[in-house]
């Protein structure tokens, strides 16, 4: 008896690289036409051909097509220098996403997170009209004993939510509030505490405005990089915002989805 033979047919063979693993594959014409764009954002102005070229890692004619394809649609401007530049479209899209961009409801939103992974209580505060006023409270799971709670005004000189405040924005917002704790004093007097929280990017407080009570903070940044707000975290604890520990890496850490 003569055997049958099966034949299965092969796939055919393709040159297209496999997205990476975890990766969502999605249109690779828009991926590159997005890096024209962000090289554009970057340029400190108007860039040629050749930069943004350059800047992408592309062949300049490459370039050339997706430029003339963003010009169309709006996203691109070709100047009479013959360099291009971010046209209306780009413009209007940019000014949706800063009118969208709202870092204290995303810092509220994420702060129960930030509290349940630390174990210490948590507190939002912005900036109000008489220094860091708290708007969020979160309690952790072991009790904390404090008079601090919704709506209390901390101290902008001593107080880990003030200094990080302190630290992120001008001299004309902070100055009356250190005048009014500290007579004669300014943000000036200041200058070297503020350095160190923005070199540490966060703020300690070690028992400085409550015996006892220890905190650091660190600030939610808006599109000017200043702070719309400020996260802290609080402690009877003094280990828990010791360097290297599980909650200070934690707060270092912590980024609003929004923010």
């Amino acid at each position: 008896m003569r055997k049958s033979s099966h034949h299965i047919a092969e796939a055919p063979m393709t040159d297209k690289p496999r997205p990476p693993a975890g990766r969502i594959s999605g249109v690779q014409s828009v991926e590159v036409a997005l890096r024209l764009l962000k090289a554009l954002a970057r340029a400190p102005g108007p860039a040629s051909l050749t930069v943004l070229a350059a800047e992408t890692g592309m062949a300049p004619a490459k370039a050339h097509r997706y430029l003339t394809s963003l010009i169309a649609a709006g996203m691109v401007r070709h100047r009479q220098s013959g360099s291009y530049d971010l046209g209306p479209g780009a413009a209007e899209i940019g000014i949706a996403a800063i009118a969208r961009h709202d870092p204290v409801n995303a810092a509220a939103d994420a702060l129960p997170g930030l509290v349940d992974r630390t174990g210490l209580t948590g507190l939002l505060a912005v900036w109000g009209n008489r220094g860091p006023t708290v708007v969020r409270w979160e309690k952790a799971a072991t009790p904390l004993v404090t008079t601090l709670g919704l709506g209390s005004v901390l101290p902008v000189t001593s107080s880990a939510t003030g200094l990080a405040f302190l630290a992120h924005l001008p001299d004309r917002l902070t100055a009356p509030a250190i005048a009014a704790e500290i007579p004669g004093k300014g943000p000036g007097d200041f200058a070297d505490a503020a350095a160190e929280v923005r070199r540490d990017g966060l703020a300690i407080a070690r028992q400085d405005f409550i015996p006892g009570l220890y905190a650091m903070a660190c600030p939610v940044l808006d599109l000017q990089d200043r702070a719309a707000a400020v996260v802290t975290l609080i402690t009877t604890d003094p280990k828990a915002i010791a360097p290297g520990s599980a909650g200070r890496r934690a707060l270092a850490e912590f980024t609003p989805a929004s923010a």
